[in-house]
């Protein structure tokens, strides 16, 4: 019973860590919120602690895609405003 305590906690925690991502997601903070919320309420009748393992992989993978996707967003936007200073005073 202890490891899946743990478990619960450490799937709470990745919950509310995409959440968070999820505010700057690219459809909307609404549409990412409820995807998230499906994803989770599908996956709560899983008891097996390797599957649960495995769902939170694959959470903490989906969070350091959003994290690299808003980076490179980031990035493009500096570069465009940095570049496009440049190429207007030639």
């Amino acid at each position: 019973m202890k490891m899946a305590n743990s478990l619960r906690g450490e799937v709470l925690n990745l919950y509310k860590n995409l959440l968070y991502l999820g505010r700057d997601y690219p459809k909307g903070a609404d549409y990412f919120k409820r995807r998230l919320k499906n994803v989770f309420l599908k996956n709560k009748d899983v008891k097996d602690p390797e599957k649960i393992k495995e769902l939170i992989e694959r959470g903490e993978f989906v969070m350091k895609e959003l994290e690299a996707l808003y980076f490179l967003r980031k990035y493009r936007a500096m570069k465009q405003r940095y570049y496009s200073d440049i190429d207007k005073t030639k």
